[in-house]
């Protein structure tokens, strides 16, 4: 039998607990964090309107997926995938050469952690929602046409059995499977092969964090260079440039970023289940103003992959202030 539809207070009680995995979600599906609030809007309101014909035949959480599922799909029709430098071409090969102008293009774009916290108490769910949102795995999804797209995070981060998965899309569970096949070996070429290395212990990764950010903030570009992997990427959307490699990273940075100590102030902070810094630069009256939002992929080996989201309107979305000023004393 229907239920009837709840009050305003009643229904968000009902479905608030599933509000931040349905961003998560809607987030890995297109890439944007302003695109998936949107659609997680979308998703509550269609649910508020479609309550009274929900039967209970399934979980709340699977119907509210269900709903999802469609919006996201819908929403991806006429879209073009959000990629980072790294998925448009290849590396720069002179470091101290001319940098690609910005490029006016629908980015990919961090997801602060504050604002996918689950409320799981389970310690290894919790390492696993971090780990299906790394910047590098949401990347390589935008790879994947999006039915694929949505097969694979359903069935392989979200857990949901195959029938489910072939419920929420209409199609037979055989079809299912297919598409996971596919959506599995796609995958398999698009991810790079950082996203493998084993992450940095919290000790070791605090260290490398606290001796990155002093190196950066002195343009210790020697010091910094001995943090980085010998494969060390770094990316800067909207520039389309980008820079594998240690002596190349090194390179650029020295010419081009870290050109004397105190330019730049960094405030640690968190994106994709990664270690991550709000960058502010100083400007010609000594103020040091937002700049933009640096995601790190650290492994126990160091550095692996930097990716300086070169965006102020970021900071909004992370609660950080847009000025930093210097402390007394």
């Amino acid at each position: 039998m229907a239920l009837l539809t709840p009050d305003g207070d009643a229904f968000e009680r009902l479905t608030r607990p599933y509000r931040p995995e349905l961003l998560a979600y809607c987030y890995r599906m297109l890439g944007s964090v302003h695109d998936a609030e949107d659609l997680v809007q979308e998703t509550y309101l269609r649910a508020w309107r479609s309550y009274g014909t929900f039967e209970g035949r399934s979980s709340l959480r699977t119907w509210l997926y269900r709903i999802a599922t469609n919006v996201c799909l819908t929403a991806l029709e006429n879209r073009k995938r959000r990629p980072l430098p790294s998925g448009l071409g290849g590396p720069a090969d002179d470091p101290d050469g001319p940098v690609a102008p910005p490029l006016e293009a629908a980015w990919l774009q961090p997801l602060p952690d504050r604002a996918a916290r689950a409320g799981a108490d389970d310690p290894a769910a919790i390492v696993a929602a971090r780990a299906s949102l790394r910047l590098a795995l949401v990347a390589a999804l935008q790879h994947l046409p999006p039915r694929q797209r949505a097969v694979l995070i359903l069935r392989d981060v979200l857990a949901l059995r195959a029938a489910e998965v072939a419920g929420l899309l209409d199609i037979s569970v055989p079809a299912v499977k297919s598409i996971l096949q596919r959506a599995r070996a796609r995958l398999g070429e698009a991810a790079p092969s950082e996203d493998d290395a084993a992450e940095a212990s919290g000790a070791r990764q605090r260290e490398l964090l606290e001796r990155y950010a002093a190196a950066f903030e002195n343009a210790d570009v020697a010091a910094l260079m001995g943090l980085l992997t010998e494969d060390a990427v770094l990316e800067m959307p909207p520039t389309p440039t980008w820079f594998a490699g240690r002596e190349d990273v090194g390179r650029f940075l020295r010419s081009r970023v870290l050109t004397g100590p105190g330019v730049f102030r960094l405030v640690a902070t968190a994106a994709n289940g990664q270690p991550a810094f709000a960058m502010y630069r100083r400007g010609a009256d000594g103020v040091h103003r937002a700049y933009g939002v640096m995601v790190l992929a650290v492994s126990g080996a160091g550095v692996a992959r930097v990716v300086a989201f070169r965006e102020p309107g970021l900071f909004e979305l992370f609660a950080l202030p847009p000025v930093v000023r210097e402390s007394a004393g």
